[in-house]
């Protein structure tokens, strides 16, 4: 049950998986070491690779701060397909500089959407998130606190890749930063998770 630990401290790479620049995401400084901020309009890094590629279960866990002045839904990290097989983390934003969670899992004819409307949290901060997937169910986390649980049929997936910052079509920019992610191939409760 090894974890895998990135920290996005450049823009070339992710613990060796090469990445692509689109626009211009800049390498900051943050209070947890070293972030890529995206400026919420044409700023994204690709991969050719699926991470969650062959994997039956899965928690992943996102270091990240969304920003005020983004579009109202962005999606910041998705793996997968374009459309079909998919796993994406996603923001909403309210109009007094608040934002909700809400994650998607799509596999096969399944899928799964939790959108935490009824948890607000401020913008501007540091937060971990946190998404699980047994095979039959999608649970997520912010700050370590479950919000929301829902069904899935999840197949592991197959070939695909990985956008951070927009959605791999290029469309629902992201404005804010991602510092780290973490990949476990199993399920972890609460008390696993990475916390500030």
């Amino acid at each position: 049950m090894a974890s895998t630990y990135w920290q996005l401290d450049n823009l070339g790479q992710m613990g060796g998986l090469p990445l692509q620049t689109v626009g211009k995401p800049r390498v900051v400084d943050g209070p947890h070491g070293k972030a890529v901020e995206f400026a919420g309009a044409s700023d994204g890094l690709f991969a050719q690779s699926n991470p969650l590629q062959g994997l039956a279960q899965f928690t992943l866990e996102i270091l990240f701060r969304p920003d005020a002045g983004g579009l109202c839904e962005q999606r910041f990290f998705h793996a997968g397909q374009v459309h079909g097989e998919r796993v994406l983390f996603e923001t909403r934003l309210t109009q007094d500089d608040h934002w909700y969670l809400d994650t998607f899992i799509s596999s096969g004819e399944s899928n799964c959407t939790l959108l935490n409307e009824g948890f607000l949290h401020p913008l501007g901060q540091w937060y971990y998130l946190a998404m699980s997937c047994d095979g039959k169910e999608q649970i997520n986390y912010v700050n370590g606190r479950q919000e929301q649980c829902g069904p899935v049929d999840f197949c592991a997936q197959g070939e695909g890749a990985l956008a951070m910052g927009v959605r791999l079509n290029k469309v629902c920019w992201f404005k804010g930063a991602i510092a780290a992610v973490r990949l476990t191939p199993a399920v972890l409760g609460a008390s696993q998770l990475l916390s500030l």
